[in-house]
């Protein structure tokens, strides 16, 4: 197991925030990833151009109300993601 395997390893199973370099927001649980890809489960795809809400506002709300799941399983490109972050480290 590489470093970046034991890093990833403390979020698998717990839900997560992918903040993406597009205008998209990813929430679910982390299943699992290869070297192109995160697998997230029970996620909602979040298209910030389909709303008013902040990326920030959108993901306290998901942290304060849970995950409205809106894809049974999703893969999110590595290269798109700026940010890893457990959903329950979301400060309220």
């Amino acid at each position: 197991m590489n470093d970046q395997d034991s890093l990833l390893a403390q979020y698998l199973g717990r839900e997560v925030v992918l903040d993406a370099s597009s205008l998209f927001v990813y929430v679910g649980t982390l299943v699992g990833s290869d070297h192109r890809y995160y697998i997230l489960e029970n996620a909602d795809v979040h298209d910030l151009r389909d709303t008013t809400t902040s990326r920030e506002l959108y993901v306290v709300e998901s942290r304060r109300y849970g995950v409205r799941a809106n894809r049974a399983r999703v893969l999110v490109r590595i290269d798109e993601v700026v940010s890893l972050s457990a959903l329950d480290d979301v400060l309220l």
